[in-house]
């Protein structure tokens, strides 16, 4: 019997393959512009030809304007009552008391937009009646009549203000374009500075930062819209800029109590990723009172 002796020398590791150099990191593709500035740029991008639009047809008025917003109250109506179909809103008499309020503007007084306004309560109930919505009735008016109120009167505003003499139509490009301008450079400043929250659980990207930063700016672009009408002084301007930048959020956070009351993110598709008509216009639809009044207060 042999025995056969091992040393250490014969117990040699297996090679073991060379490590491999860290993988350098691939550049990113660049998707376009991020941040803060990209998304102002792309909201810019969006409203441009909406407000070309806008601009036409306040310029044009009478009734171009007005059966603009015909169109404009039916695309609104159409996001409104898709949002709150749980409650069984009454569809017939919310389009056709918008479009009463809106013809009874252009060619009546304000007495008769507040005759059509009366007429929506028997017309409410004659429709109320329907087997469909007498269960719970109560909350199906309701909800018309709000959807009546936020859109409707609104808009009415708007008829009433571009038809005042002389001024109204420039007034009314002012008050767009300081909603815009302030709409916008509060975004803008709120991404970029913002860090006190003032509405986390109706609005979470809401800023006390981007609030003052629209408020100011917002009242800048109606003064200096202002600039180029003599009729309109730089203290008038001021004043109407001011109100119209301070009122602007509260359009906005009122559509977003609405919007998560009711669980839905944007109110419509019309726009893409960037909402419906309701999201674009829910300052307008508070700048707009709020300019028609303080212009007859100060300029006629």
């Amino acid at each position: 019997m042999t025995v056969e002796i091992f040393n250490d020398e014969d117990f040699e590791p297996e090679a073991q393959p060379a490590p491999k150099p860290p993988r350098e990191p691939r550049p990113k593709k660049r998707r376009g512009p991020r941040g803060p500035r990209g998304e102002t740029v792309k909201r810019i991008a969006v409203a441009l030809p909406w407000i070309a639009f806008a601009i036409a047809i306040v310029v044009a008025g009478g009734i171009v304007f007005a059966a603009a917003m015909l169109a404009i109250g039916a695309l609104c109506l159409r996001e409104y009552l898709t949002m709150t179909e749980d409650a069984r809103p009454i569809p017939i008499p919310a389009y056709a008391a918008v479009a009463g309020l809106i013809v009874a503007a252009h060619f009546g007084t304000s007495f008769n937009v507040l005759m059509v306004l009366a007429a929506a309560f028997p017309l409410l109930f004659f429709f109320g009646t329907g087997e469909r919505y007498r269960a719970g009735v109560t909350a199906s008016i309701s909800v018309t009549l709000l959807g009546i109120a936020w859109i409707g009167v609104p808009l009415v505003h708007a008829v009433l203000l571009r038809d005042l003499p002389d001024h109204g139509g420039a007034l009314l490009i002012d008050v767009l374009v300081g909603t815009f301008v302030a709409d916008t450079a509060a975004y803008a400043t709120g991404r970029m500075f913002g860090s006190h929250h003032v509405f986390p659980k109706i609005s979470p990207n809401k800023t006390l930062e981007g609030l003052i930063g629209g408020f100011l700016i917002g009242t800048m672009g109606f003064w200096f819209a202002g600039l180029y009408q003599d009729w309109l002084s730089g203290t008038d301007a001021l004043i109407i800029g001011a109100a119209v930048a301070a009122v602007a959020p509260v359009g906005d956070l009122f559509e977003s109590l609405l919007k998560r009351d009711l669980g839905t993110k944007d109110t419509g598709t019309l726009f893409g990723p960037h909402g419906g008509i309701l999201d674009r216009l829910d300052a307008v639809l508070f700048t707009v009172v709020a300019g028609y009044y303080l212009s007859i207060a100060l300029v006629y």
